[in-house]
């Protein structure tokens, strides 16, 4: 199903989709990466965790009308997708105050947002994703004025399905990270992830976190932590 290697990145693997144009196979690795890097280590099972989580995420999305590049999975670790021209951006939003955002505007962990926030992130390791505004954006990236107010749009409509689908399964969404890409038509569309590696949960009861946090912090158990989630996911299914 897959031929040539495109790209390899922290946590996925890109092949171009044997005998399939405009297609790829994403195939996500057990490599856990935090801090741009700097902290690395390898989980056995991460990889079919992250797999099926985004799977069944994306599927719940397109039930809601919300396009991405996501065609099915095609086994526990991969994943195809309709090829797109990824924008280099990474969208953040914050429903309720954490991480870098605290230390940043000393803004309380925890503190509720009345409305969400959404943040830039320039996708670029070797400067380490630095935080830039619309201005920048444009100056930076392909994308025109129409392009970045639709992907603020596109974010937030996004942030509710997701808000809901995880309040569902007594989860809360505090924030989120978002890639978007150009398809060969010029659309625009959701690409990348969503899994605990790119989104903070926690659980709604207890706060207890359920995401990639408790990897960066050495809080608890990562693969268990993604099984919590699977298991609620598919539950809900």
């Amino acid at each position: 199903m897959k031929a040539e290697l495109l790209y390899e990145g922290k946590a996925k693997r890109v092949y171009q989709a044997e005998g399939k144009s405009g297609q790829l196979v994403l195939s996500y690795k057990n490599d856990a990466t935090a801090f741009n890097g700097v902290k690395k280590d390898s989980f056995d099972g991460k990889g079919r965790l992250n797999n099926e989580i985004s799977s069944l995420i994306f599927t719940a999305l397109h039930e809601k009308g919300i396009e991405t590049h996501f065609i099915e999975r095609l086994n526990e670790t991969e994943q195809m997708v309709v090829q797109t021209e990824i924008i280099p951006l990474e969208v953040v939003v914050r429903n309720v105050a954490s991480g870098s955002i605290t230390k940043r505007l000393g803004i309380e962990e925890k503190t509720h947002f009345d409305k969400p926030l959404i943040e830039f992130f320039y996708k670029n390791d070797e400067l380490g994703d630095p935080l830039i505004n619309d201005e920048h954006a444009l100056y930076l990236t392909s994308a025109t004025p129409a392009e970045i107010d639709e992907i603020k749009e596109k974010a937030l409509e996004i942030n509710k399905q997701l808000m809901d689908l995880f309040q569902s399964i007594n989860i809360t969404l505090v924030d989120f990270k978002l890639e978007f890409g150009r398809k060969a038509c010029g659309t625009i569309v959701l690409s990348d992830e969503i899994s605990p590696d790119t989104c903070r949960l926690w659980d709604a009861a207890t706060g207890e976190k359920l995401d990639k946090d408790v990897f960066r912090q050495g809080t608890g158990d990562l693969i268990e932590v993604y099984k919590e989630i699977l298991k609620r996911l598919e539950a809900k299914a």
